[in-house]
């Protein structure tokens, strides 16, 4: 089994370290430091990648450490995390710190675990770099058979007809169809979707199938950065353009240069910098902050949005000039509940990553757990289904992830038949001894539905011998519904 990448978490409460701890226990091998000289011992004790660090604390601010971190461990990912969302920490952290993210307190735990693994991704594709350069260095035919076979392997992960997983009847189909039509001509695209649908994916299938698909892929998440910082970033700026600005900075359309920037959540952007972005988009030039020189660039834009923007376009809030600027071609993305076909051969899919990244192999999930997947509506999509089914992958002591490491919400969900059952049970009334049989009734339904009805896991859950808790049922009418007899009882 691979080792699990680690974690320097740095924060001086106790229980915000212990809630991290919680979280991320799973994923990843967490070390904790509630100040920084400790955090210096574990960083020369462990194989630290990721350094996620409060901005405020007594003695050093996280940035101070982070830009001692930078000087002695220059390839460890650094990651703010504060309660303080100044734009001048913001600036310092990225000029000093040279930090990755800066994550709003509170957070979200899913979100959490989601930067962090992409993270220990950049953490990874750095580490390849370096080797990369070190082979170019001594085995220039070498390097260059490494890159061709690379982009071989990129085109067909991101390919329109194998790389986005769908069944054959899936209304996906007809995006794909888009993409595979849109990809070889140099026009814009605007993708519209809700969060987790896979915007990304479509952008990088329309990358890796144009001409373009030797150049740079750059993404960049608009709805996540103040406008100053956010235009720094695209377009660049130079030392002294503002507070903090101790250097040049080469922005990412000018890293993308011959290649395709991915604009993700630009419907977050305020009125003022869409003025700026639609002037390079209509002069094909950038000026860096602090600049007087504007430099010619030559970038496909693909944008994303989960808004509508044609609603903001007639509310005032996005400008339709530049809305026609980025819908030269315009793709809509189903959501996961529009998509019900496609729910097993994502699963199949994702699952099989998981596999290849945790390192812990499985035979596969039980046909129980797909039918709880397909009866849940997904709001988070694809992104959230992602998130459970490693989960279970992580929990999972079976040849099989089974319906018991299904998270309440999607069991819950499914079926219809069982939300009725339990809305039955509500109501309480009567003597006291009645309302506690009522009330042993409630739960003891509650845990069989939950288990799928295993009588076995129930027991064991309950504290109740099998006899016992086969009484309890005849004595109470539990019976399992019907309707649910396709589903596999196991006792």
């Amino acid at each position: 089994m691979k080792s699990l990448p680690g974690i320097l978490v740095v924060d001086d409460e106790k229980l915000s370290l212990e809630s991290i701890r919680r979280i991320l226990g799973d994923r990843f091998d967490v070390h904790t430091a509630e100040n920084t000289i400790e955090a210096e011992r574990i960083l020369q004790q462990q194989w630290i990648q990721v350094l996620l660090c409060d901005q405020r604390m007594p003695g050093m601010t996280g940035i101070e450490f982070c830009q001692l971190v930078r000087e002695q461990y220059p390839t460890i990912i650094r990651i703010i995390i504060s309660g303080y969302t100044d734009s001048n920490d913001i600036i310092d952290a990225i000029n000093k710190g040279g930090i990755y993210q800066y994550i709003a307190k509170p957070w979200h735990p899913d979100e959490l675990i989601s930067k962090l693994s992409n993270a220990v991704e950049l953490f990874r594709l750095q580490r390849e770099n370096e080797q990369l350069t070190i082979e170019l260095k001594l085995k220039p035919d070498t390097i260059e058979k490494s890159m061709i076979e690379k982009r071989r392997v990129l085109k067909s992960r991101y390919d329109w007809d194998q790389g986005i997983v769908r069944s054959p009847d899936s209304c996906m189909n007809n995006v794909c169809t888009l993409v595979r039509n849109v990809s070889p001509y140099d026009v814009n695209v605007l993708l519209s979707g809700e969060s987790g649908t896979g915007k990304e994916l479509c952008a990088r299938a329309l990358h890796y199938n144009s001409l373009r698909q030797d150049n740079p892929f750059i993404a960049e998440n608009c709805g996540a950065l103040p406008d100053e910082l956010l235009e720094s970033e695209l377009f660049g700026h130079k030392r002294g353009a503002f507070t903090g600005a101790i250097e040049d900075r080469v922005g990412l359309f000018e890293r993308a240069d011959g290649g395709t920037i991915f604009l993700d959540e630009i419907g977050e952007t305020s009125p003022a910098f869409q003025v700026k972005l639609l002037r390079v988009l209509q002069e094909g030039e950038i000026r860096p902050l602090g600049s007087n020189q504007r430099r010619s660039i030559d970038v496909r834009v693909i944008a994303a949005t989960n808004r509508n923007l044609e609603q903001d376009v007639r509310s005032g809030k996005f400008r339709q000039d530049l809305f026609y600027r980025l819908a030269t071609f315009e793709i809509l993305i189903p959501p996961l509940r529009e998509r019900k076909e496609d729910i097993v051969p994502l699963a199949i899919a994702i699952l099989n990553q998981s596999m290849d990244q945790l390192g812990k192999r499985v035979k596969g999930i039980s046909d129980e757990a797909l039918k709880c997947f397909e009866a849940y509506h997904w709001p988070g999509n694809v992104r959230e289904m992602q998130n459970e089914i490693k989960r279970m992958l992580v929990l999972g002591q079976s040849d099989y992830l089974g319906s018991n490491l299904v998270t309440a919400k999607i069991l819950q969900a499914a079926p219809e038949e069982s939300q009725a059952d339990m809305g039955m049970l509500s109501g309480i009334e009567g003597s006291l001894k009645q309302r506690i049989e009522s009330l042993e009734a409630i739960i003891l339904k509650e845990t069989l539905m939950r288990l799928r009805w295993n009588k076995t896991q129930a027991a064991q859950e309950l504290g109740l011998s099998r006899v016992g808790l086969r009484n309890k049922m005849e004595r109470y009418g539990l019976k399992k519904n019907t309707k649910l007899e396709s589903i596999t009882e196991v006792a």
